[in-house]
């Protein structure tokens, strides 16, 4: 299956959510209507819990497993775990770090990076076993490319190739009962919001495609990046008053408004109405603002 339009534009993969408990993180995002996949364990010490879409994207909260295993990687030069690392020293264990961006040749990003001046480092391959809710198991291996500008950001983007796509059954783990069918956007702030531009369009893959003002066209998705002030506007949900851009809200699809509504409430989640969407704010083992919006 290709990962790139014919415009060289990448599609959304998924996005990274730091968290310090996968505990907490399952039960948070199960008390928001989500099924929450078995634990996965990385070879460099972190793990994860991901929350599958049916259209494609997933969520990864991720979280330290071994801090020694962690912090050889990262000193041997490991870009995952080093910006993992920088992340939580710089903005907390709980967070949103990372948006990943599907590819079919993660060399070629890496080499465009470079070219760009904007590469985080190395790229890394690596294997995991994937679990399904039966609990039939399979490797699912990856190849990632990092970019970043240091300077000007707490969160980074990576290109994600899956080199061995797991035999198992996900149907079963993109089921919500939210009524959550995929992301439709992501939201990203920034004092500055024109000087990220040039990043994230080297990191879609075609810096002369699908941008328009604040708004970046992926493939699946939009990501955007708002101002402090606009973004309170739109969602109600205060945004600080960050320098660097960062990542800080989730847009979901769900079929039923009233229905993802009525469950948050049966499962006390508090919860404001922004104009036809659903806002929930960050909380431990929910390192973002989720939104909830009503797509036919």
């Amino acid at each position: 299956m290709t990962r790139t339009t014919a415009a060289g534009i990448h599609p959304l993969d998924h996005l990274v959510l730091p968290t310090q408990n996968l505990d907490v993180a399952r039960a948070r995002l199960t008390s928001l209507g989500f099924v929450v996949a078995p634990t996965g364990i990385h070879p460099f010490g972190t793990e994860n819990c991901c929350v599958f879409l049916a259209d494609g994207t997933y969520l990864e909260p991720l979280a330290i497993g071994s801090e020694q295993a962690a912090i050889k990687a990262a000193a041997e030069g490991n870009v995952f775990v080093a910006r993992d690392r920088l992340y939580r020293e710089s903005r907390g264990d709980e967070g949103f770090s990372a948006v990943v961006l599907g590819t079919d040749n993660a060399e070629a990003d890496h080499v465009r990076y470079v070219e760009a001046g904007l590469s985080a480092g190395g790229t890394l391959s690596f294997s995991r076993a994937f679990t399904d809710t039966s609990g039939k198991s399979d490797v699912a291996s990856f190849k990632l490319a990092f970019a970043s500008a240091n300077d000007t950001t707490d969160a980074f983007l990576f290109a994600c190739q899956r080199i061995n796509a797991p035999d198992v059954d996900r149907a079963a783990l993109q089921v919500h009962t939210n009524g959550a069918t995929g992301i439709v956007e992501v939201v990203a702030i920034s004092d500055h919001p024109a000087e990220q531009s040039r990043l994230i369009s080297v990191a879609m893959g075609n810096a002369a495609a699908g941008v328009q003002g604040s708004a970046f066209h992926l493939p699946n998705a939009t990501l955007s990046v708002l101002d402090p002030v606009s973004f309170a506007a739109r969602f109600g949900v205060s945004a600080g008053s960050p320098t660097k851009l960062r990542f800080a809200a989730i847009v979901f699809a769900v079929r039923s408004a009233d229905a993802t509504s009525s469950l948050l409430a049966a499962n006390a989640i508090q919860h404001d109405i922004a104009g036809t969407d659903i806002v929930v704010q960050p909380a431990s083992g929910q390192g973002a603002a989720f939104i909830f919006r009503e797509i036919q």
